[in-house]
């Protein structure tokens, strides 16, 4: 019997080697079972080995993208990726306040796997003031949330400050992705809610091919929202989604190779 999917909105930049940005949010989104629909923030001239040229859109022509959609689907859960400029981050907070989006994840993408500037500084204080308190999670990386917070970050101990200190910027949750600490054959994620910390731990996987691990994952995390789970079994699923994934990327390009999205599927 057919069943009506939930539908995830994806507001982020598009990647024109696929491996990353909405391309990467819609894959995820499918493999997941979710309807991915999407207003996208810049486009972007790259491929494995890194950002050649990036043309942000104007905010007026990314809210008229969530606004067609808005008006005519669904929205089970969202999830924001690159935004690229002030005025993006704050078309995108008005319309979040309006529509009353109770399922926000704020994925703070602020530069590329290959080193590349994907957000524009003034942009930061916006996120930080206009989205986190609207999130029920963000999931930054490591580099981004030193960046955020202005501290380094070296241990766990240090991820469980920098967790807290963001969530002091607004959002319900806090998610830190660890796997830029390079501490032993594992990695841990640090998940906090203000109250409580939760750990989840993962093998490193050596591979090139982990080019859009951020975006996949916290679509990952926006379709186990839209389907019901709480935030805690969201994460847990994504990782072991991005975990059974990993492995099988296509090991195409020169530089960080894109995954197989459908690897578990096919």
């Amino acid at each position: 019997m057919f069943k009506m999917p939930k539908c995830v909105l994806i507001i982020a930049g598009s990647d024109s080697g696929a491996g990353a940005g909405i391309q990467a949010d819609l894959k995820t989104a499918a493999a997941r079972g979710v309807y991915g629909m999407t207003a996208i923030t810049a486009i972007t001239a790259q491929n494995t080995t890194g950002v050649e040229k990036v043309q942000l859109l104007e905010g007026e022509m990314v809210g008229a993208q969530v606004d067609a959609v808005t008006r005519d689907f669904p929205v089970d859960a969202v999830k924001t990726g690159m935004l690229g400029s002030e005025e993006i981050v704050r078309v995108i907070a008005e319309r979040a306040r309006r529509n009353q989006w109770p399922k926000v994840v704020v994925d703070p993408v602020m530069v590329a796997k290959s080193g590349d500037p994907l957000l524009e500084e003034d942009a930061r204080l916006a996120i930080r003031q206009e989205l986190f308190p609207l999130a029920l999670v963000i999931t930054p990386n490591i580099p981004e949330a030193e960046m955020l917070c202005g501290i380094t970050i070296e241990s766990i101990a240090d991820m469980r400050e920098a967790a807290r200190t963001l969530h002091r910027q607004g959002p319900a949750f806090v998610l830190l992705k660890g796997g830029h600490l390079r501490e032993g054959k594992e990695l841990v994620d640090v998940l906090f809610d203000g109250k409580k910390f939760y750990y989840y731990r993962a093998a490193r996987v050596e591979t090139r091919n982990n080019h859009g691990t951020g975006c996949t994952y916290a679509s990952a995390i926006a379709a186990g929202l839209a389907m019901g789970e709480t935030v805690p079994l969201a994460v847990r699923n994504a990782r072991i989604y991005l975990q059974a994934i990993l492995p099988f990327g296509f090991g195409l390009g020169k530089g960080s190779g894109p995954m197989n999205h459908f690897s578990g599927l096919i």
